[in-house]
């Protein structure tokens, strides 16, 4: 189910089915800044990420002797969340665990994430809950919202370039088929803008390692409109779109969280990047959407 939240300046719709935006208008000039999905391409528009993010070696994890399946980001992007809470500029929605989630993954959880408009602005929080008394919750989440480029009918896919903010290299993690190779990652220049193509992704998305508040930027020196995302404390951000299939798209990723390294053991509780919460305890993390 669809639901609508608006301020002066925007128009969001999220669906229920994965707490998931599918719309982001602005309500003076009608722009969309989401991609719409086109399943032959990529039929998402912005996934969120929950119990994992990225992949895991054969699609399985070991926790406490037994080994469960679960597949690429996890199950929350298709899970159906409730709506707990609507304000006049902000929608929360829930999930938690359940006899479906427990078969793939055996914690008690709650899941709320929250949309907000806040003047020109768009935050994304993710609180995650766990409400044992006596277990820990181990877990990953992320974002993944594709932003519609070009912006205007005038513009092309490569008119676009990335800004990094602020101007500094950065840790860049290469990803192979067998996984994230930790081991081979690089200083990027990152202090530089980063001309993109469909090319730029044939071994698909571009990761790097954060270690305070960034902002990344798609930007054109041929139109002012731009799309800004405020990554805030998230440890790593992924930078992608599909190839060889070509949409007119790119997403960036803020994930605290990522796929499982070449090396990795498949026991949970050895799995680089992952948050771990005691017995009643609350995670917080949030991203920040701009427009220019």
């Amino acid at each position: 189910m669809d639901i609508q939240v608006q301020n002066e300046f925007y128009r969001l719709t999220v669906n229920t089915k994965g707490a998931e935006m599918q719309s982001l208008i602005n309500r003076h000039t009608g722009q969309e800044y989401l991609w719409q999905a086109d399943t032959q391409v990529w039929g998402r528009h912005a996934p969120n990420l929950f119990p994992i993010v990225g992949k895991l070696k054969n699609d399985q994890y070991r926790y406490q002797g037994k080994t469960y399946q679960m597949t690429q980001h996890g199950f929350a992007r298709d899970s159906e969340f409730t709506l707990e809470r609507e304000t006049d500029h902000s929608l929360t929605f829930l999930l938690k665990d359940s006899p479906a989630t427990w078969a793939n993954y055996p914690f008690a959880f709650e899941l709320r994430i929250k949309y907000s408009l806040i003047n020109r602005l768009i935050n994304v929080t993710y609180y995650v809950t766990n409400p044992s008394t006596d277990q820990p919750l181990i877990f990953a989440v992320g974002g993944h919202p594709g932003f519609k480029i070009p912006m205007t009918p005038e513009l092309k896919f490569s008119d676009y370039y990335l800004r990094f903010k602020p101007s500094k290299s950065r840790i860049q993690i290469p990803l192979s088929p067998e996984g994230v190779d930790y081991e081979a990652r690089t200083l990027a220049p990152t202090d530089v803008d980063w001309r993109i193509d469909h090319d730029v992704f044939k071994n698909d998305a571009l990761i790097f390692q954060l270690n305070s508040a960034n902002e990344v930027q798609i930007r054109s020196d041929k139109t002012p409109h731009m799309v800004t995302l405020d990554t805030r404390d998230a440890p790593f951000v992924g930078i992608w779109t599909a190839y060889p299939h070509e949409g007119d798209y790119i997403c960036i990723e803020p994930w605290w969280g990522i796929a499982d390294l070449t090396t990795a053991t498949g026991e949970l509780t050895e799995k680089f990047g992952m948050n771990t919460l005691a017995p009643q305890e609350r995670f917080r993390a949030k991203y920040q959407i701009s427009f220019a």
